[in-house]
């Protein structure tokens, strides 16, 4: 109850509304993760004792560095380059770079990273044994003019000797992840008002320069959040090498040291855990990166808004 005193009113004795579902509900998940967690410690078979000791083995971390943080950075670097380039080119005006990257992000959007790599792993050793570098029938003009193969190209690449290792598979993860990384960055572009970039061209600003220096760091507080999540899916998409095959890989070594020892749950266990670290870093290196590029968007506002409705309350409301 209030009492007013002129035109203004007095101390409101308001009470919060009780929520007494909330505590039943607490009392729930607490009793279901005492008994998981009961679960976890009391049961034998986890055995976490031979799991730390898988984590610390020398194969294991081989296969964290080179084939799941390597093959991460590898195949973000291409796909973040490509796709950007690609999202440039859907946004030109010219029909064929549009036509060329539509068909690119549909072709490998559509393709399971699995298959894909099984392809690059299996089929181009299959389809091209080797590969000749040198100019179009180049062999074929070198047998008409009367030259051999070895003068009319530059080198050669063994096609079934590549596709065995972590290169092709970085390869195949960013040539897949472009396609998506395309999409983001084309979101991310058309989310900065057109005025700025007619701005910067105003100012003699080329085409490239203006999106170097003024569309691509605004566009990038729209980017950056869905690629820390592609990232994270990178990290655990790595498993996905011993497609190719990949040995220097961090799950495949688990799983098979686990295999080896008859104790399967400790092996997955010991390659969940090394996820969950790698996770949980790049976790807080995109929130890092979020609160940098989102500076100055939307703060001051909501401060405003917030700094208005408690002057309002403390004064007892508008006059």
């Amino acid at each position: 109850m209030s009492v007013e005193t002129g035109d203004r009113p007095g101390k409101i004795d308001a009470r919060p509304v009780r929520h007494p579902g909330r505590y039943v509900a607490i009392v729930v998940i607490a009793v279901i993760v005492a008994m998981m967690v009961s679960s976890v410690v009391t049961n034998t078979r986890w055995d976490w004792s031979f799991t730390y000791q898988i984590m610390k083995y020398n194969p294991v971390i081989d296969g964290l560095w080179r084939g799941t943080i390597v093959g991460t950075v590898g195949a973000m670097v291409i796909g973040v380059v490509l796709g950007i380039l690609l999202a440039i080119m859907r946004l030109s005006d010219n029909p064929v770079l549009r036509g060329v990257a539509s068909v690119y992000v549909w072709f490998f959007r559509s393709i399971p990273r699995l298959v894909l790599l099984a392809m690059f792993g299996s089929g181009l050793a299959y389809l091209y044994p080797q590969v000749s570098l040198g100019f179009p029938f180049a062999e074929q003009l070198g047998h008409f003019i009367g030259l051999s193969s070895n003068a009319t190209t530059f080198g050669h690449i063994n096609v079934a000797q590549a596709s065995n290792g972590i290169v092709i598979g970085i390869i195949g993860l960013g040539l897949s992840e472009a396609a998506y990384m395309a999409e983001i960055a084309r979101a991310g572009i058309q989310s900065v008002d057109v005025g700025q970039r007619e701005a910067a061209q105003a100012l003699g600003m080329s085409s490239g320069k203006s999106m170097r220096r003024v569309v691509l760091p605004q566009a990038m507080r729209v980017i950056v959040p869905p690629t820390g999540n592609e990232t994270l899916a990178m990290v655990k998409d790595t498993s996905l090498l011993s497609a190719i095959p990949v040995i220097a890989e961090l799950f495949y070594q688990t799983s098979q040291i686990g295999s080896h020892s008859f104790k399967i749950m400790p092996g997955y266990m010991a390659a969940v855990l090394w996820y969950l670290v790698i996770c949980s870093i790049l976790a807080v290196v995109q929130m890092f990166l979020e609160r940098k590029f989102g500076r100055g968007i939307g703060t001051q506002r909501a401060d405003g808004g917030l700094r208005a409705r408690m002057l309002g309350l403390a004064g007892g409301g508008p006059r």
